[in-house]
């Protein structure tokens, strides 16, 4: 016997509907927070450590890791004061050299983001090939673009990359395959005790920060096992 109430399918039908949406949504969210919590692509080269991003040149007793960043002046002046007292080191085979391309400073590239790029480039060489690296990174150092400019592009890149010996690191360039793993691996860089936060040059000798005074013998040399 019918009791006089009638069954509101739509809007049963339109309920139902609004679940199976907040469930697609709800998947949705939960995919792309996992998209960006997901490590980032990190080089495949023999010679880079994923977790600190280190490139390894030599096979010394001795360790330096070099934090740098490609648009930064004062990174460019420790090259040119100690760049060449660590290659010899490394030469010698007394000193491992971990290169270290971080990024903090692409506000300074017009919004071309340089300092990512030439640090992401840095790994596409590792890549291609990993004996082209420390002489990329004395390209890159030799032709640094100023402060407040665009940088070099990535054709400028890929040049330099082809000068040191890797001429197949150009489409990874291009692609800027290594853009976040660069991002990621920047959040790691050592604070030195006192700085406020990252800063470049960082350079430790053997796990201990170095202070630099502009004299490698003093800082670098005599400190060595």
């Amino acid at each position: 016997m019918a009791n006089g109430k009638t069954t509101n399918w739509a809007a049963i039908w339109i309920s139902a509907g609004v679940v199976v949406l907040l469930v697609v949504v709800g998947g949705l969210v939960v995919w792309m927070n996992n998209q960006a919590s997901a490590p980032a692509s990190s080089p495949g080269s023999a010679v880079v450590d994923e977790e600190t991003g280190a490139i390894a040149v030599g096979e010394g007793e001795n360790v330096i890791d070099e934090y740098v960043d490609f648009m930064c002046p004062i990174c460019g002046e420790y090259n040119e004061l100690y760049g060449e007292t660590v290659h010899d080191l490394v030469e010698e085979g007394r000193v491992t050299l971990n290169l270290h391309p971080i990024s903090i400073l692409d506000r300074y590239s017009q919004g071309t983001e340089y300092s990512t790029r030439s640090a992401a480039a840095a790994y596409c060489v590792a890549d291609a090939n990993p004996e082209a690296v420390y002489p990329f990174f004395q390209e890159l150092f030799d032709n640094q673009p100023e402060e407040g400019s665009t940088g070099l592009s990535d054709d400028e890149l890929s040049g330099f990359a082809s000068d040191a010996g890797a001429p197949d690191a150009a489409e990874c360039i291009a692609s800027d395959e290594y853009h976040d793993y660069v991002t990621q691996i920047t959040e790691e860089t050592p604070v030195q005790p006192g700085a406020q936060g990252i800063g470049t040059p960082t350079v430790l000798l053997n796990g201990e920060f170095v202070s630099l005074t502009g004299d490698p013998q003093a800082d670098i040399v005599a400190q060595l096992k």
